[in-house]
């Protein structure tokens, strides 16, 4: 499999999110259980998804990391569950070991938000099981990190572009597909919310690089801050809105994918966004 496989002709694709965790910061413990795991990757396949992101431990700020036992008998079964289903999904992890089980599961794509760093065997793992992978950018590995930003070196965007640049390197080398590698530039991830909207404000300058571009812009504290300046009350779910509006202009400057927990707003806005760009003959 390719990343070319996964994409969707014509349009951006709508990758939904499955926490199976207690403590993600939009939706810990809710699909928890696994009969809850699976009936709502259903419902965001029915919703709209063409792709379910199964995660079986928290990046959110101050998070403690669970057992990797813990975390693969969370995720593993789930993917597998899905995969007999002919639902395409991505595990999101950062140990080897977690995406080599998945990949034994059927998943269809590695998608680790250290970008290959927080595992040494990562890399080689993701070479083995030759399926798509997605790198990420994340200044800092330390999990849990409450500091919640990083050093940039003054220019974020620069730093992302070289990080990245690093990273498939890294992975070249050990081995995986060219044609295997999406980046993400790593929205809310140990970033200032200037350093946010600059990355969304350069991101024709991803997207028109070699690499597929996924956007994950999901309810993050940025995004809510957007009703807070009005002098609103928000919760994670309160960015939903402004999601669907990233996911919009994402869409239509040609990002290969979005990650989001309310697929039904993010998927119209897709679609919204294809009519757009191909005045309604595609999409």
């Amino acid at each position: 499999m390719r990343v070319s496989d996964l994409t969707v002709p014509g349009r951006c694709l709508v990758m939904g999110i499955v926490n199976v965790t207690e403590d993600s910061f939009s939706d810990g413990g809710r699909w928890l259980d696994f009969d809850a795991a699976i009936a709502h990757a259903r419902e965001l396949v029915d919703q709209g998804a063409d792709m379910i992101d199964v995660g079986g431990e928290s990046t959110r700020p101050g998070a403690v990391r669970v057992e990797a036992d813990v975390e693969r008998d969370r995720v593993v079964p789930v993917i597998r569950a899905l995969a007999a289903d002919g639902i395409p999904t991505s595990v999101d992890t950062m140990r080897a070991s977690v995406a080599e089980a998945a990949a034994e599961a059927g998943v269809a794509m590695v998608n680790d938000v250290s970008g290959g760093l927080a595992d040494a065997d990562m890399f080689r793992v993701m070479a083995d099981a030759d399926i798509p992978v997605c790198l990420m950018h994340w200044r800092t590995v330390r999990f849990g990190d409450a500091a919640g930003q990083a050093d940039h070196g003054g220019d974020v965007v620069k730093d992302v572009h070289d990080t990245l640049d690093r990273l498939v390197s890294s992975a070249l080398d050990a081995g995986v597909d060219r044609g295997n590698i999406v980046l993400d530039p790593g929205l809310g991830f140990a970033k200032s919310r200037e350093d946010n909207w600059a990355l969304l404000g350069a991101l024709p300058e991803f997207i028109g690089g070699e690499f597929p571009i996924l956007v994950g812009a999901s309810r993050k504290r940025f995004l809510a801050a957007v009703r807070g300046d009005r002098g609103l009350e928000t919760v994670p779910t309160d960015a939903d809105p402004a999601t669907a509006a990233v996911t919009a202009i994402s869409a239509h400057m040609g990002a290969w994918g979005v990650r989001v927990h309310d697929v039904p707003v993010s998927r119209d806005a897709v679609d919204v966004a294809a009519a757009w760009r191909w005045g309604g003959g595609r999409g």
